[in-house]
């Protein structure tokens, strides 16, 4: 079964290219283009798409409002947010608003495919640079100094390991940093995903926003 989308964005280009980009994969089927806020939530209802690919930057509406309207509205439509923003602001308030994927302009075609089929299949892609905030935002300190959320019992290795794997480090980069060995990195990381009871990276973002650990 293909994966029924819509694309949202204010430039004809763009929407054009994406279209060819997207319609080359045999999994896909572009089902309307709109270049509006108003005009996405209007398709959404009537289209029922699978996936809305989005940009954030709409010239009646923000894409976060647009986001939030199309949830409320049809919460199992999955959106992936397609922007130039790589900052917190917006990263946060996406996710916040329900989307289930955020991929910058500059990505790769493969990273843009990877986050329509992972939100077509009801999981969360981020893009690498953008998981690393998310995991920053949790191991923030307050004024204190002392950790404002924890990982449900996460040694302070284990937190280096969790932050060195949002940035995409593999086992034997993660064990040059810190200076142990990538049998030991490996051991924290299984010991990571047992204790948050997880499987991916993808359920890490899951569980950060089941917790609430993401802020406006």
């Amino acid at each position: 079964m293909k994966i029924r989308m819509l694309l949202v964005d204010d430039h004809a280009v763009v929407r054009s290219g994406l279209r060819m980009l997207l319609e080359s994969e045999s999994d896909v089927e572009i089902i309307g283009e709109m270049g509006t806020a108003a005009e996405a939530i209007k398709g959404v209802m009537e289209l029922k798409p699978d996936v809305v690919l989005m940009d954030i930057g709409l010239p009646d509406l923000s894409g976060i409002e647009a986001a939030r309207e199309i949830k409320e509205r049809s919460p199992e439509t999955a959106i992936v947010a397609l922007t130039i923003h790589e900052d917190e602001e917006y990263f946060f308030k996406m996710l916040e608003v329900g989307a289930s994927g955020y991929v910058p302009k500059r990505a790769a075609p493969e990273e843009l495919l990877t986050a329509v089929r992972a939100a077509s299949a009801g999981e969360v892609y981020l893009y690498p640079s953008l998981a690393k905030l998310l995991v920053k935002d949790f191991l923030a300190p307050d004024s204190s100094g002392k950790p404002t959320r924890t990982l449900d019992g996460l040694t302070k290795r284990e937190h280096e390991v969790l932050t060195h794997l949002a940035d995409g480090a593999s086992n034997m980069e993660i064990a040059e940093t810190l200076g142990i060995s990538h049998k030991t990195v490996a051991r924290h990381r299984e010991n990571i995903m047992r204790k948050l009871n997880l499987h991916s990276r993808t359920e890490l973002v899951k569980y950060a926003i089941r917790k609430g650990i993401i802020k406006p």
